[in-house]
């Protein structure tokens, strides 16, 4: 059974004891937060491994409370929102949330994808397992750490599966929807501008690493991550 701990921060005190009541079924440890400012300050001393964090709040909304927990951490954040405009997903997803929940949601949903958030997030066996080098660039999934020009960059955990997907497989173009597919896997029924606000962000921390790889555009199509030979 889990034992991994995971914040539950909504205003709606039916929708916080139904996660609560499946996710304790589940094995998983919980606590409740009804505003941002309550979920801040248990993120601190609590420190869940997850958090389920809803957009709509009192004394401090969704995307304030992720920019602070982003600030202190990549520990995952699955977004919980009444509204599915694209623009809200975009902004989440810019924000470093590694899912995106729209409401009215199927509870045996919301306990699949921190399932699989959290496989996805978890460090593999062997700590040398996942390590992808090119110059100026070291991606250890083991750790999820990312190293750019030999100093640790920060980045939430699915801008680095992106990465390690499209650097484990150099010159080799991927459509978005097959990244979705590979990268955030089937329980994500995202848009797949999710891609290019990932794409964007990791552009902005591998600026003017190397002239040796890049990022690249395949107009078109989608992305790869090129080599020069």
């Amino acid at each position: 059974m889990p034992s991994e701990k995971i914040l539950i921060v909504d205003d709606d005190q039916n929708i916080c004891e139904l996660l609560r009541l499946y996710l304790d079924k589940e094995g998983y440890q919980t606590q409740i937060a009804h505003d941002g400012e309550t979920a801040i300050a248990t993120f601190e001393s609590w420190r869940p491994g997850l958090v389920l964090l809803d957009v709509m709040m009192p004394k401090m909304d969704g995307w304030e409370v992720c920019r602070r927990i982003r600030a202190l951490g990549n520990v995952p954040v699955i977004m919980l929102t009444a509204k599915g405009e694209t623009f809200d997903k975009v902004l989440g997803l810019e924000l470093g949330a590694d899912d995106y929940v729209v409401k009215p949601f199927d509870t045996k949903e919301v306990v699949a994808r921190i399932k699989a958030v959290l496989r996805r997030c978890a460090p593999a066996e062997n700590g040398r397992e996942g390590i992808i080098q090119f110059e100026n660039l070291s991606l250890d999934m083991g750790r999820y750490e990312l190293k750019v020009g030999g100093k640790v960059v920060e980045a939430p955990p699915k801008e680095l599966e992106l990465l390690a997907y499209l650097a484990g497989h150099p010159n080799r173009v991927f459509t978005r929807d097959q990244l979705l597919d590979e990268v955030w896997g089937f329980e994500y029924y995202g848009d797949s501008r999710t891609i290019d606000v990932h794409i964007k962000r990791l552009r902005e921390k591998l600026e003017g690493a190397s002239e040796q790889w890049c990022l690249k555009t395949v107009w078109g199509v989608g992305y790869k991550f090129e080599v020069k030979d």
